[in-house]
């Protein structure tokens, strides 16, 4: 029973990065959740490369963010953390004074069109009183966008606020493409804006074909339609191949709504491009579906693909499968046994130990050097 998300570590990568350099320096991993389905110590590694603070869900997911990273909590908390580094949200007096007795740093949330928590424009000097009152110290200021509409529109709401904040005090947003944020800073070139990236830069928008979520085929017999199987007895809705599929809901799986009002639910497992037929709704560990005989058939051991958010799966196995590269390297005349004896005539001293020319080694075996392939290196 494995639900296992395969990642081609190279392309990731190359996209992750290329994200981070469209934003600039701008930009703020979000790491939080499931950790987008890598986990979030997968993340956090790569974090550390990409910006000195990381975005998490709650105070919960403190733990594990390396030392190095100033984490950013994006709920509110009614309880303060023990983690003093941290910055926590405060979008509402309440807030405030359940963070009594504790001191340190907070991002003020304004409200946005998505009315989640968040003060608004007549609210917001009551809030920064309260802020200086309990003696913190204001981080920035953040605005949580919708999804819904486009860049112009969610660019509107930022520029909105811009008259009620001070200045001098970072604007964090999301949700707005690398165009609209370098749009905003052009607009407004005394404003420092931060953008938190989460989905884009880990999974891409779309998601990229660099990740695959799949399930194993557990069990595979025939059934004829009609004929009942699965806890509730479902009858089969036509001929084929009853598979049990080692994935369900305690993945995160779930059916999917169906395509007419009335309808069925979805199957969100698929095999060869085709959809297989949802018996019963996925459970625990396993889900019941039929193929269709009549289409390529997985056989006990096959993996079938899992149309799931993978902010929302929560995956048995990570596999990253990694391209193989294949460089040459030149190390040049070094100071070991085998050159003595083939040059006895030579000083070895004129010669460079075996760790000094390391660093073109280890550059190669790393992540720095993952697109590069073909190529000839000399050591020295």
């Amino acid at each position: 029973m494995t639900v296992r998300l395969t990642v081609r570590r190279a392309e990731w990568l190359q996209h992750v990065h290329a994200t981070a350099n469209a934003y600039g320096r701008g930009l703020v991993p979000v790491v939080k959740g499931n950790g987008y389905g890598f986990g979030r110590t997968v993340l956090h590694d790569l974090a550390r490369d990409l910006a000195g603070e990381v975005c998490v869900g709650t105070t919960r997911e403190l733990a594990g963010v390396p030392p190095e990273l100033t984490p950013i909590v994006l709920t509110p908390t009614l309880q303060a953390p023990a983690d003093a580094r941290a910055v926590l949200t405060v979008g509402h007096v309440a807030h405030v004074a359940a963070l009594a007795g504790w001191h340190g740093r907070v991002m003020v949330k304004l409200a946005s069109s998505m009315r989640r928590y968040g003060v608004d424009p007549a609210g917001l000097p009551a809030l920064i009183a309260a802020v200086a009152s309990a003696a913190l110290a204001v981080e920035g200021f953040a605005i949580h966008l919708p999804l819904v509409g486009d860049d112009d529109s969610r660019a509107a709401e930022v520029e909105a606020w811009l008259p009620h904040l001070p200045p001098n005090t970072p604007l964090w947003v999301s949700h707005l493409g690398p165009q609209a944020l370098a749009m905003l800073c052009t607009r407004h070139p005394g404003r420092e804006f931060r953008i938190r990236v989460g989905t884009a830069l880990w999974h891409g928008t779309p998601k990229g074909p660099f990740l695959r979520l799949s399930a194993d085929v557990l069990d595979a017999r025939p059934i004829r339609a009609g004929e009942r199987a699965g806890y509730l007895h479902s009858p089969a809705p036509h001929d084929g191949t009853l598979l049990v599929v080692g994935g369900g809901s305690a993945h995160g799986i779930e059916a999917l709504p169906p395509e007419a009002a009335g309808g069925a639910p979805l199957s969100p497992f698929h095999f060869a491009r085709r959809r297989l037929t949802l018996l019963e709704r996925p459970h625990m560990h396993s889900t019941l579906v039929i193929a269709d005989d009549r289409a390529a058939v997985p056989a006990i051991g096959d993996s079938v693909d899992v149309q799931r958010p993978l902010l929302a799966t929560l995956a048995d196995e990570l596999d990253t499968v990694a391209a193989v590269r294949a460089n040459s390297i030149n190390p040049g005349a070094t100071r070991t046994s085998m050159r003595a004896q083939a040059y006895p005539g030579e000083n070895p001293a004129n010669n460079p130990l075996p760790e000094e020319i390391m660093p073109v080694y280890l550059y190669l075996m790393g992540p720095d050097s993952s697109g590069i392939n073909g190529q000839a290196f000399d050591a020295q």
